[in-house]
This record gives C-alpha cells, sequence and structure tokens, in this order.
C-alpha cells in the first residue's frame, strides 16, 4: 500500500476526520497536526510505517516531526504542476480552485535530496525534469525506480547476430570469481535510461562489479547535459549523485570506481564523491594529457588534460596494480641475485592518507637486522606507513624479496622488484596515452571514414584503467555512460591479448545505441575473430510518446500524438481531458516549444518503461517473448 494511503485509512479511523461522503477532513487534519494535537500523534503512533516516517528518536524518546508531516500531507493533495495560466485550466479543482491557487500550498524541493530520472534520446535534446523528493514523494520514486521489463534481445558474436536464446550462467567461471554460480557471464549491451537500468541490473548484479568506468557528461554547455534552466548547476549534482548511490551498490568490496571529468564540475564531482563512498575510500586523482590543448583561444587558459576522480568501494580491501616496466625503466635494474636483475623500492609510503589514522592495519613494527623495532617514521619522526600488511610482509620476508639499508644509523627495509614480468608505481599524470584526435580517427577506422561520435574516448585509457584497477580474469566492468562503446572495444581487445574472459556491461539511453555503441563492439568482434555480446532494451511506454513530442515539427503532428495519448498513455493523476479538450484552441495558440513542454507534462513519469510488477498487465501489452526473457533475467520463475 502506498504511504499516503496508509496514513489516510489510518486517520479515517477517527470519525471526526471524515466527511458525510467519507472523504478526509484533511485542512481539519493539517489545523490539528499545526497544534500538535494528540489524537493525531497517536493515530501516526499506532501504525509502525507510519511511526516510522513521522518520527525522530532523541535519546529514547520518539519526537513528531512536524514539518515533514505537514509537507507530505499537503504535496500529496495540493500539487503546483503548472507554469501557465492555461495549464491551470487543464488541472483538476479542489473546492472550486485550482491547484495552482491553493494558496495554502508551499512547495520546498531541495536537489540534494530529490531523484532526478534524467532522460534524453538525442544529444541536442531540452528537457524540463521532475525533481521527486526522497521523503515527500517516496511512493512516486519507488515505481520509478523499479526494475524494468526488458525487450529486444539480440546476441552477437564473430558470426553475426543470433536469436536470444538465454542467458549464459557459466558455472565453473562464476565459481572461479567467486560469484553465485548462477550470474548471468554474457557481456551486455543495454539500450534505455541509465539510471533505470541500473536500477534494474541491481538485482542480478549487486556486490559483484569489480569496477565502473564512466565518462559523463561535463555540464559544460556544449556537451549532452541539456538541462538549461537556472538550476544547472544543481540539477547535474543532483543526476550525478542519483546515479553514483546506485553505482556503489553494485561494487564488489575490493571494487573501484573511475569518473571522467573537466575542470568545470571537478571540485564538486569531487565533494559529492567524499558525501557517497567516503572521503576516506579516495584512491586518487589522475591528470590525463588530452594530446592537444582544446580552446586555443581562450580569455583564460586552454584545456590540456582531463581528470580521473578514483574511489574504492573499501580502501582497506582494494590494490592499485603497478604498470608495465619500460626499457628507459629497465636501466635502473643494477643489482643482481640469484633470481635476475632487480630494484628495490622503499617499503615505507608516504603523502596525502598515509597517516597511522588513515589506514591503521599498515602501522605495525617489524624486527630489524640488529634486533630493534623499526616503525613507519620518517625523517624528522613524521607519520608515515608500510606498503603492505603484516602478513604480506611476512610473505615477502620470507621468500627473501625484503632488503635492509642503512640509513641515518637506522636500518630501513626495501623491496625487491625483479626486471622480468615486473611492473612499476603509477603515478597522476598520464601523458602516455594517445590523444583524443587519435581517438576518434580510431573510431572512424572502424565505421569507413564516417565521423559518427564528437571525442570519443581513447581505447588506451580505459585499457590502462583496466590495468591499474586490477580486473582480473571473469571480472564484471560497468560502464552506464557507454557513448560509442570505447569501454566495450576496450574489455574485448585486453581479453584477445591475454586470453582472459573480463565481462562488460554498457548501458546508453541515446538513439544511436544500437546503430553506434552496439554496432562498434559487433565490428570489434568481427575484427578480432572473437567475442560476443547480448543486447537488451528497456521496454518503452510513456518513453515512446515523448520521442514522438520531440520529433513533431508542427502543431498538426503533436495534436494526432495528443489524441494516441488520450487513448494509450498513461497521463498525471490531475488531469482533467475534457477539459485539456475544451482548451485545445489556447493549446494551438501556443508556441510549439510551449505546446511541446505541455505534452511533456501531462505524462506520468513514472510510467516512461513498463515496470516489472506490471508484466502481466494488458494495459502494457507484454508479449510471451518479454515476458520469457524478463523472467529468466531476473530469475523468475514464470
Amino acid at each position: 500500500m502506498k504511504l499516503y494511503e496508509t496514513l489516510e485509512k489510518q486517520l479515517k479511523k477517527e470519525n471526526n476526520f471524515i466527511t458525510d461522503n467519507g472523504e478526509l477532513k484533511k485542512w481539519v487534519v493539517i489545523n490539528k497536526a499545526q497544534n500538535f494535537d494528540a489524537g493525531v500523534i497517536e493515530l501516526l503512533l499506532e501504525n509502525k510505517e507510519l511511526k516510522e516516517k513521522f518520527f525522530i528518536e532523541v535519546k529514547g524518546t520518539l519526537v513528531f516531526n512536524q514539518n515533514l508531516f505537514l509537507q507530505f500531507l499537503e504535496q500529496k493533495n495540493y500539487l503546483n504542476d503548472s507554469y501557465t495560466q492555461y495549464k491551470n485550466k487543464v488541472g483538476l479543482t479542489i473546492d472550486g480552485k485550482y491547484l495552482k491557487q491553493k494558496n495554502e500550498v508551499a512547495l520546498v524541493w531541495p536537489f540534494k535530496d530529490c531523484v532526478l530520472e534524467g532522460g534524453q534520446s538525442r544529444e541536442e535534446d531540452k528537457r524540463e525534469e521532475i525533481f521527486f523528493n526522497e521523503i515527500l514523494a517516496q511512493d512516486e520514486i519507488t515505481q520509478l525506480l523499479e526494475p524494468k521489463v526488458l525487450t529486444n534481445a539480440k546476441t552477437y558474436n564473430k558470426d553475426g547476430e543470433h536469436d536470444y536464446k538465454g542467458f549464459t550462467r557459466d558455472g565453473e567461471l562464476n565459481k572461479k570469481r567467486g560469484l553465485p554460480q548462477n550470474t548471468i557471464t554474457d557481456n551486455l549491451i543495454i539500450k534505455g535510461n541509465n539510471l533505470l537500468a541500473l536500477h534494474s541490473l541491481k538485482k542480478e548484479f549487486a556486490g559483484k562489479v569489480k569496477l565502473i568506468y564512466i565518462d559523463p557528461p561535463y555540464n559544460t554547455g556544449g556537451d549532452g547535459f541539456k538541462y538549461n534552466d537556472r538550476f544547472n548547476h544543481s540539477t547535474w549534482l543532483t543526476f550525478m549523485k542519483n546515479r553514483l548511490e546506485i553505482a556503489k551498490d553494485l561494487l564488489l568490496n575490493n571494487g573501484s570506481i573511475w569518473i571522467s571529468i573537466d575542470t568545470n564540475e571537478q571540485a564538486y564531482l569531487k565533494i559529492l564523491c567524499d558525501s557517497i563512498f567516503g572521503r576516506q575510500n579516495l584512491v586518487g586523482q589522475v591528470s590525463v594529457a588530452k594530446g592537444t590543448t582544446t580552446g586555443q583561444d581562450a580569455k583564460m587558459l586552454g584545456s590540456s588534460i582531463d581528470y580521473l576522480i578514483i574511489y574504492a568501494k573499501n580502501i582497506e580491501q582494494f590494490e592499485v596494480n603497478g604498470v608495465p616496466l619500460t626499457e628507459n625503466d629497465l636501466t635502473r635494474f643494477s643489482e643482481e641475485d640469484d633470481r635476475g636483475a632487480y630494484s628495490t623500492l622503499q617499503f615505507r609510503k608516504t603523502g596525502n592518507g598515509d597517516k597511522r589514522k588513515d589506514r591503521p592495519n599498515l602501522y605495525f613494527s617489524i624486527n630489524g637486522p640488529d634486533g630493534k623495532e623499526v616503525y613507519p617514521i620518517g625523517p624528522g619522526g613524521y607519520e608515515s606507513r608500510w606498503r603492505a600488511d603484516e602478513k604480506k610482509f611476512k610473505n615477502w620476508l620470507e621468500n627473501d624479496y625484503v632488503v635492509w639499508k642503512l640509513r641515518d644509523k637506522a636500518y630501513v627495509p626495501y623491496i625487491k622488484y625483479y626486471a622480468e614480468n615486473r611492473t612499476k608505481s603509477v603515478s597522476n599524470l598520464w601523458n602516455d596515452i594517445e590523444g583524443n584526435k587519435k581517438a576518434t580517427i580510431t573510431l572512424k577506422g572502424l565505421f569507413k571514414g564516417k565521423n559518427v561520435f564528437q571525442n570519443p574516448k581513447p581505447v588506451g585509457l580505459i585499457k590502462k584503467i583496466i590495468q591499474v584497477g586490477g580486473v582480473e580474469n571473469g571480472d564484471i566492468i560497468l560502464d552506464f555512460h557507454a557513448g560509442s562503446g570505447t569501454t566495450g572495444q576496450a574489455v574485448l581487445d585486453i581479453n584477445m591479448e591475454d586470453g582472459e574472459q573480463r565481462q562488460f556491461i554498457l548501458c546508453e539511453q541515446m538513439e544511436y545505441t544500437e546503430n553506434l555503441t552496439a554496432e562498434r563492439v559487433k565490428k570489434v568482434i568481427k575484427k578480432n575473430k572473437q567475442g560476443s555480446f547480448t543486447y537488451l532494451e528497456l521496454k518503452k511506454y510513456n518513453q515512446s510518446f515523448i520521442e514522438q513530442i520531440e520529433e513533431a515539427k508542427d502543431s498538426k503532428a503533436l495534436l494526432k500524438i495528443w489524441e494516441q495519448m488520450k487513448e494509450k498513455s498513461f497521463l498525471n493523476y490531475n488531469v482533467d481531458l475534457q477539459k485539456q479538450d475544451e482548451h485545445i484552441e489556447e493549446f494551438k495558440q501556443l508556441e510549439i516549444k510551449q505546446q511541446k513542454e505541455h505534452l511533456f507534462k501531462l505524462l506520468d513519469k513514472n510510467q516512461l518503461y513498463v515496470n516489472l510488477p506490471s508484466i502481466n498487465d494488458k494495459d502494457f501489452k507484454v508479449s510471451k517473448e518479454e515476458k520469457q526473457l524478463t523472467q529468466e533475467f531476473y530469475q523468475i520463475k514464470g
């Protein structure tokens, strides 16, 4: 039962709150609540769900959250969803007044506590979005984020396209990677709103993804984030927050997330990630040289780098892999023993986040050659930490990987690194990645010279992230801003190079998903002569009407769409169809942009895609094949 329905049912237990025709006397309840009426409070306390929502515990005492209760009751009944006098006329009325005219209503939407669906089908789309407050619109959010019905499944391998025959759940591979044996092992490309796709992935992949890489819109005004209202910056942060929160749930405990960003939002994104992943889980920030300087005629500074912001799910369980040694690196290996040439690296590590309080498990004493205890204390007495825990150090010691050197009359441990098959530590400046221009040329090569995507990320960047992020055989990589499909190509290429089976999941909502993102991956599979993936879509409902509205060129086309909407779409509960038609001539007088905005507003945004609980609802016309696909994905018995 929805929260408001639960509340209404409970309040109707008091006869004084009910009208003669059985309706709730809302203003009586509000007045009572404003005065902390004992009767209202007692009714709320009798219901467990209402008690949890509208009371907070302070030192063992329950305190009535009056403001929240009043906001919830008013917002649920008197939504202000109008933007013109015309819109008021087609809305429902209460006591002879339009919703917008109810002067008792005062809505405050703190964006940080909201969910933004954030849907677009084309880069140039400009859409007004509804912000659902996490408390006041709990029911709407629950419905919005429900798993979705899946459709249009296809599989691809080196032999081309095939009919969908079911998901692969390789028990042996899952056993090796420590995941439940019935976990899907197919590579996946999913078309649909990425926030809703992430929530649809949660049941199958929560706590299973080793690495997430995303290249989200940078909110520069020239990218795909087209929310050109007064709250553009807040909107972007809400957009990112919603997606990062669910992304965290999908990560393994030793997993990590890598986010590409530029100067425009870098500082704000860092602080946002601190609040979601925890400041203590910051791995670092990398500057990635782009190869060329953009904005060379800029009034201030041109841009030669982008950033990677990196967070671990749990820093105590995450390890950064080194990168392969270069020929220049090998010149450092001047010492030698019976195992070959080696170099040494000091076991003590210093830097930001390297204090005892930051990594307590890496602060301990070890016995030096002279029997004295050695702590990770640097010259001058500053705190540091060891590079590994006691167990790993003991293993190195037993296997003769530890070298003791005398420094300032005290022994300091160093670790041997042999030249053969060894790696070196990674810096936070990556200037060895092919530039964005080269990445564009690479993509053009796959598509016979066509310029199909602006500013794709270099394949080499993703391959280095996979290497440094410790993605091994069977590990899952997720990219929910898949764009042109660079991550898919990088995974396929690196699998071919070392013969392993890393798995990718790509999510993209733009209209080019099938003809660009998936097509690029298909071309790489054909070129490599190995690999495969399954293509899926979230089943659209109101989303299909939104796309039709976006494509419409004139009022005539929009009026035809409106006729279809009346018959087939799900409209907002506060829309009066009769009044909409009564004022259709006024609708025709609006500019086409306003007409589109109006039709967008009439659609129920909770029904953009078909929710899993509606799979058997005849209104949504879910086919037998779609039911079978969906039930197999979520492992639901038919």
